[in-house]
């Protein structure tokens, strides 16, 4: 596959398409030739509006919608499994929790004198 920018209709903007290439068979394609004839169109444009109207009705099949949930819910599982993961072998500071980074501390040796904020001025 590959991708070519595309000017986004009516922005002037790119916009990234994909170029597939797609094997039918010469009777497919003849009447897919034929239909974009009629429809004064070309095959490619006939065929992104197949892809088109797929997809749309794709968004409304209850057994899709349901698997793809299905799929959302393993992939947040196994993401939380990764979490769990990296929260025992690195601390929870490493996959983000709640808690607050810890303060710079004083530092010591090499003449430094950096205190933390919280800490204010000798008096």
């Amino acid at each position: 596959m590959e991708q070519q920018p595309q000017p986004a209709a009516g922005e002037g903007e790119q916009q990234r398409v994909k170029t597939l290439g797609v094997r039918i068979e010469e009777e497919l394609h003849a009447q897919l030739t034929f239909i974009a004839q009629l429809q004064g169109s070309t095959i490619a444009d006939e065929i992104r509006r197949s892809i088109e109207a797929r997809v749309q009705a794709a968004q409304s099949d209850p057994e899709l919608i349901a698997r793809a949930e299905a799929a959302r819910a393993e992939i947040e599982r196994e993401a939380q499994a990764r979490q769990q993961a990296i929260a025992g072998l690195f601390g929870n500071l490493a996959v983000g929790s709640q808690t607050t980074p810890p303060r710079p501390t004083k530092r010591t040796g090499r003449g430094s004198t950096e205190r933390p904020a919280s800490e204010g001025t000798p008096g």
